[in-house]
């Protein structure tokens, strides 16, 4: 099947593995990481030591998790150099620099923290240790905000500008990439969902303690914190949902316009589609759904203006790659010398250069394309409606069951009575959702962005390394071999340790037998 696909699909293909695959681990660090200096914090002040044994046993999970996500994560930064080599040549100013820090304002700060977490009980005070803890969570959130910065000038190219005597783009004004709205509603939005995986795993786990009858004193707390933590977080994760509406709004309306499965234009205020089915021959959606006002809400901020439709967008490209042409020619003839100058007059030309290269999938000699290869490039604009309109909607119907979900265990928890059976069943039953939800996410922001790899600037097809397509489906087999091993021993180890539970002098369990609402109230703060 490999042999068959040519090295753009399986560089893509390979990028996309991994990058899924380093997500699972990702979120969890985000939210473990915060929910356990939370509770660090609640030891340091009551000095009850089964917040201690909640702190350490959460720890352990955390750290089998925190490794896995930095093998990773190592290996997805090594393919910008061996599979997409002309796009780390081209933009290697800007999206180097965000990574750089990434590496060593963050990661270096995570890690030798993580270190200090674990061998420093019996070595630091208290409060030094709850610095500590405090340290590996901000370090956490730090190295995905770096990444997301990278992530979203890829989707909104900002604070960068062309230079046609190196033939690269180069950094302007790091601010600009820094303060990047769309990596601003990124970055939130993301941690956001992370903070919702580490409570609902916390809350799957002391589920499943409850049901057994053990470890109940450290399950209840654990279970109360994430239960408060995790209704904020998917409360966030809506809201700054929208956010991100609005910024793809402004700079991908393409992704909008697919999203929705809107091929014309829907007139102010526009209408959002709760359900219907996508047809790609009639370009209409059947049996429709829609929530007035809703999708002019988040795509415009407005009641008056309309959001544009995929048929309207691709004439639009379409008169942006025959704008861009007599840039591109230019450059082939004065583009790389040491005094080349863009004439004033291609000022405008050279922002749609990037359209007019959509043209080199279909013939080299883009300054003869025909009418018809010209419409045939702007069509390649259009992301696949399907996957996006189906992985958007199933991903905010998950972000709407985990604000019910830590609603209803909000509510027992304060009442003492999340020892109910049925939601303890249902904790545990939710405890994959929120990878799906995440990676669905993820499949939404970079499917939406194709065929761009650097929007409106680079096609994805021209930043592939010149490797056979051989080399890149061994590499690509050798990757799952090696993650399917990984994925092996990491649900080893977090089964071996929830099994072993925590350890320490803990609080009577309940005895055999005993409902878990016999027990008595208890106070989680203490």
């Amino acid at each position: 099947m490999l042999e068959h696909l040519d090295v753009v699909t399986l560089s893509r293909l390979q990028f996309a593995l991994t990058a899924l695959y380093h997500f699972l681990f990702v979120p969890l660090t985000l939210g473990l990481s915060l929910l356990i200096a939370i509770m660090e914090s609640v030891y340091v002040m009551t000095g009850r030591e089964v917040w201690r044994d909640a702190v350490k046993f959460w720890g352990t999970l955390f750290g089998i998790n925190f490794v896995m996500g930095v093998a990773t994560g190592v290996t997805m930064e090594f393919q910008f150099g061996t599979n997409w080599a002309y796009y780390s040549h081209y933009v290697g100013d800007i999206f180097g620099a965000p990574l750089a820090i990434e590496g060593l304002m963050a990661f270096f700060l995570e890690a030798t923290f993580v270190g200090l977490f674990f061998f420093g009980w019996n070595r630091l005070t208290k409060v030094q240790h709850l610095i500590v803890t405090w340290c590996v969570a901000l370090g956490s959130n730090f190295s995905a905000l770096w990444i997301l910065i990278a992530n979203a000038w890829m989707s909104n190219p900002v604070g960068a500008k062309f230079n046609p005597q190196t033939m690269r783009m180069e950094l302007s004004s790091f601010t600009e990439v820094m303060f990047n709205p769309v990596a601003q509603s990124k970055f939130v939005h993301t941690v956001s969902a992370g903070y919702v995986t580490g409570a609902v795993f916390m809350m799957s786990i002391g589920a499943y303690y409850i049901l057994r009858q053990r470890h109940v004193q450290i399950a209840r707390r654990s279970l109360t914190v994430a239960a408060s933590f995790g209704l904020a977080s998917a409360l966030s994760v809506v809201v700054l949902g929208d956010e991100s509406g609005y910024t793809a709004g402004e700079s991908q309306k393409m992704k909008i316009a697919a999203i929705e499965a809107m091929w014309e234009t829907e007139p102010a205020p526009a209408s959002f589609t709760l359900f219907g089915l996508p047809d790609l021959k009639s370009e209409t959606t059947k049996y429709e759904v829609t929530i007035p006002y809703v999708l002019g809400l988040i795509a415009t901020r407005s009641f008056d203006k309309p959001v544009e439709g995929i048929k309207p967008l691709v004439l639009r490209n379409e008169a942006r790659i025959r704008n861009g042409l007599p840039a591109y020619h230019w450059l082939t003839e004065q583009g790389g010398r040491p005094n080349a100058r863009l004439p004033d007059e291609l000022e405008g030309s050279m922002r749609d250069a990037g359209y007019a290269l959509l043209l080199k999938r279909i013939r080299p000699d883009i300054e003869n394309a025909t009418p018809q290869e010209i419409h045939e490039a702007a069509l390649s604009t259009i992301p696949d409606v399907p996957v996006l309109f189906w992985s958007f909607r199933i991903m905010v119907a998950l972000g709407f069951y985990f604000i019910a979900l830590f609603a209803v265990a909000f509510y027992l928890s304060s009442r003492r009575r999340c020892g109910r059976p049925w939601f303890l069943r249902l904790c545990m039953l939710s405890l994959p959702l929120p990878w799906i939800a995440a990676e669905l996410g993820w499949i939404v922001a970079e499917y939406g962005r194709q065929p761009w790899i650097i929007d409106g600037v680079m096609p994805t097809f021209l930043g592939v390394s010149s490797v056979p397509a051989a080399n890149v489906a061994a590499s690509l087999l050798a990757f799952v071999v090696f993650y399917t091993a990984l994925a092996v021993v990491d649900v080893g180890l977090l089964i071996k340790y929830v099994r072993k539970g925590p350890q320490g002098p803990h609080e009577p369990e309940l005895e055999a037998g005993a409902l878990p609402e016999a027990q008595p109230a208890y106070d989680a703060s203490r």
